[in-house]
């Protein structure tokens, strides 16, 4: 009788570390892009939720009860950083009381860390509009940063489920080696608008920008969320007309009016941009996210 039940809580006891092993991993991402690589390095490995809508702007997502709930059972919560998610993320961890995803935390991890940032403000001031003090957070906009953080995904996987390891580091390889052939690509089909002029309404495609040397003449705002005025706005149309520009770059949630008016003034091509996997209907995951950008360009 004693062996029998030592039997059965043997087999309890193996049925319950296999299934913690074999469970998948809970990942609770801000943006759609980082849940896009998390699928592409955990593969079946994890369950993968993102908070918000590609279509929205990222500085302001409505928190949801549904938010909280999905944080209270999350084992990994990844978010772009850089104080991009300032005004909503902490208010749903802190009702969630999840210590395990909490900044500091085993489960946290904080993209914007691995990364350098640009546009590094000198001093913090209201008057600045909304700064971030870190710098410009739209890092994921320069393709050079999805290796970046890709691999930090990866690692904090492994560190997760160590048992999935190697799993993790073939997805990995894998996405690295087909990343860095669209890189190539996409250097080459952009190569004739290196060092032309470009302006755009918000400061979101700054990285971009830099990493294929085009030249920003300035925004139409006036500062990062703060609406253009006439003033501004008649400023930067002489600003344009003298120096020229190739684009105007607008993303898919400001007002298009300003832009539409400049571009009315000065005949340069305003392109509406995607900022995110789901921003327009043809932008599926990370990968088509960039190739729609390039080919709204050279449309």
């Amino acid at each position: 009788m004693k062996r029998l039940k030592l039997t059965i809580i043997m087999i309890v006891l193996i049925i319950g570390v296999t299934s913690i092993v074999d469970a998948k991993l809970r990942v609770v991402v801000s943006y759609n892009y980082i849940a896009d690589i998390v699928k592409r390095i955990g593969g079946d490995e994890v369950k993968v939720t993102p908070l918000s809508k590609g279509y929205k702007d990222p500085h302001f997502i409505t928190p949801r009860p549904s938010f909280i709930a999905k944080m209270r059972k999350a084992d990994l919560l990844i978010i772009n950083g850089g104080q991009l998610e300032i005004g909503w993320i902490p208010p749903i961890l802190k009702k969630a009381n999840n210590p395990q995803i909490n900044p500091g935390n085993k489960g946290f991890l904080d993209l914007f860390s691995f990364i350098e940032g640009i546009d590094v403000p000198k001093d913090i001031s209201r008057a600045h509009g909304d700064v971030h003090p870190d710098g410009n957070p739209h890092f994921h906009l320069d393709p050079e940063n999805i290796l970046i953080v890709s691999r930090a995904i990866k690692d904090k996987l492994i560190e997760l489920n160590l048992s999935k390891k190697e799993i993790f580091i073939k997805n990995y390889e894998e996405f690295s080696e087909m990343w860095k052939k669209k890189m190539a690509d996409w250097r080459k089909l952009l190569e004739k608008f290196s060092g032309k002029n470009v302006v755009q309404y918000h400061k979101n495609f700054d990285y971009f920008l830099k990493r294929f040397n085009m030249k920003q003449l300035g925004t139409l705002e006036p500062v990062p969320g703060i609406p253009p005025s006439t003033k501004h706005v008649l400023e930067m149309i002489d600003i344009i007309n003298n120096k020229g520009a190739e684009f105007i770059i607008h993303d898919v949630y400001h007002m298009k009016k300003p832009s539409q008016f400049v571009n009315r003034k000065t005949n340069v091509k305003l392109v509406v941009l995607p900022h995110d996997v789901g921003a327009v209907n043809e932008v599926t995951d990370i990968v088509s996210l960039f190739d729609e950008i390039i080919r709204r360009l050279l449309k």
